[in-house]
């Protein structure tokens, strides 16, 4: 071992010394990486929409940290960990514990895509005090006092409202008195939560429009023709289709079409961020589909027309809908969280997307301009987007400030 002198220590001194005058500076650790998660069925009749949340997710990091990261952290970058929700709460929440065990410096997680998957899940992340973002839309995913979690969507009931309103008005427009409406729906959290207003509440006396039949029943749907046979009977102006599996779709839609209620001869509107999605075109098919109208919690819109060609570009997607704008714009609330408290832990980021009231940033990406909290952890000023299938491709035809086409009135 070299001795240390007095001598050796004066001239390693006056090295760095030099070094420093000359414009070289100390050489310094790498800004540690930030992780978040993203948690939803990648698997399983829902793995599409997952994989497109994925997809949204990716594309943000990839865009954050090609732009230095997060600044106020040296620049660290941001790394995400997907995570299989499966196919059932159950297998959600088991899927939550392992994240938590698996990936114990979690900044915060967004999914789950399905309200009931939500709803199992934050049990587990608002335990361990994890952030999480998502849009689904069961307002029992913030009606149970949690401080954890984050819905950027409206919730059933306010779309419930709002989307009522704009049927009526989409048909008003063309020249329609929407009076008499029809509900088919299936048990599960979101649609329960998105009709209870029309079939225990007073939204359609308020609005002058009767119900004159409703059906629910337990996915997956075996057979639609009991149904539509009733609609036939009833015959509504409109019908609200608010079904969770696109493979329900398809049975229903098939069968309207068969008993001559396809084709846009009853008007119709869901409520589901998958009937947005490319594959329906392959599943449904682009006659039976067109028309179709659907309330949505994002969709990329007017102003969003560059991002949206980028992701179709990079991610192989024909469009961004619902799924992939909502985990590209949670990424940014990530980021600009973290900004804010100069942190990565999990609470100090939870602190921040608390206290976050912007209409920059992060806020460019989600209808209503806005990134703000209520008590409840509900954004305030969230927007419904409502879409139409026109010529193959699901375009965003309300709010009118958010939208890039006119709506068409279906013709019997």
């Amino acid at each position: 071992m070299a001795r240390v002198t007095k001598r050796r220590v004066l001239l390693s001194t006056v090295a760095a010394c030099a070094a420093m005058v000359a414009g070289v500076q100390p050489i310094q650790a790498q800004a540690k990486e930030v992780e978040v998660a993203l948690i939803a069925p990648l698997t399983g009749p829902w793995a599409r929409s997952g994989d497109l949340m994925r997809k949204g997710a990716e594309m943000a990091i990839e865009d954050i940290n090609a732009a230095g990261g997060i600044k106020a952290l040296g620049g660290a970058k941001m790394k995400l960990h997907a995570v299989d929700a499966g196919d059932k709460p159950e297998t959600a929440r088991n899927a939550a514990q392992r994240m938590i065990s698996q990936y114990p410096n979690l900044s915060g997680a967004t999914g789950s895509w399905l309200s009931s998957f939500t709803l199992a899940i934050t049990e587990v992340t608002e335990r361990e005090q994890l952030p999480m973002l998502t849009l689904s839309f069961s307002g029992q995913i913030t009606d149970r006092g949690f401080k954890y979690i984050f819905q950027t969507s409206l919730v059933a009931d306010k779309m419930s409202e709002g989307g009522a309103s704009a049927l009526i008005d989409l048909g008003r427009r063309a020249g329609v008195d929407v009076k008499k409406v029809a509900i088919v729906q299936d048990n599960t959290a979101a649609p329960m939560g998105f009709t209870k207003p029309m079939r225990e509440g007073d939204l359609l006396k308020r609005l002058g429009v009767e119900s004159v039949y409703t059906e629910i029943y337990t996915p997956p749907l075996s057979d639609a023709s009991a149904p539509v046979q009733k609609l036939r009977q009833t015959r509504p102006d409109a019908l609200f289709l608010i079904l969770t599996p696109l493979s329900d779709y398809k049975i229903f839609l098939d069968k309207m079409t068969e008993m001559g209620l396809g084709k846009g001869r009853l008007p119709a509107m869901g409520n589901n961020g998958t009937l947005n999605s490319p594959d329906v075109l392959n599943i449904i098919g682009k006659e039976k589909i067109e028309g179709m109208m659907n309330i949505s919690a994002n969709h990329a819109g007017k102003g969003m027309e560059t991002l949206a060609a980028e992701f179709a570009k990079r991610k192989n997607e024909p469009w961004m809908g619902q799924d992939p704008a909502s985990t590209y714009g949670d990424m940014w609330i990530f980021k600009e969280a973290m900004e804010a408290c100069k942190c990565s832990d999990k609470v100090g980021v939870a602190n921040a997307i608390r206290n976050m009231d912007t209409t920059s940033g992060p806020a460019k990406f989600f209808p209503g301009g806005r990134v703000a909290w209520d008590e409840k952890g509900r954004r305030k000023g969230a927007q419904l987007v409502i879409t139409q299938w026109q010529n193959g491709v699901p375009v965003v035809v309300a709010p009118a400030e958010f939208a890039t086409a006119k709506p068409i009135w279906p013709k019997k």
